[in-house]
């Protein structure tokens, strides 16, 4: 299963951050995104579920700011260590 974080409120600061000036707050919008093999939906739901429980408590977001996306694929689309999963 691999994972891909990406926050919005991870940034490097701009010139308008600087001292002295006037800046704006970009919302801290977690998207979470889990490549897997296929699983049924309770086991994504259970999975959305805990991911999100574990952003709102890292981040101390709010878990509605918190998106899961789930790519799923077949096992004859993915390999590991040099061969095709369906051929395991």
């Amino acid at each position: 299963m691999g994972w891909t974080v990406l926050s919005r409120g991870n940034r490097r600061k701009s010139r308008a951050e600087e001292p002295g000036r006037t800046t704006r707050q970009e919302p801290k919008m977690p998207i979470v995104t889990i490549q897997q093999g296929p699983r049924d939906v309770e086991q994504k739901r259970e999975l959305v579920k805990k991911v999100t429980e574990a952003f709102v408590e890292a981040l101390e977001v709010p878990a509605e700011s918190v998106f899961v996306w789930i790519q799923e694929y077949q096992p004859e689309n993915w390999g590991a260590a040099g061969k095709l999963t369906a051929d395991r």
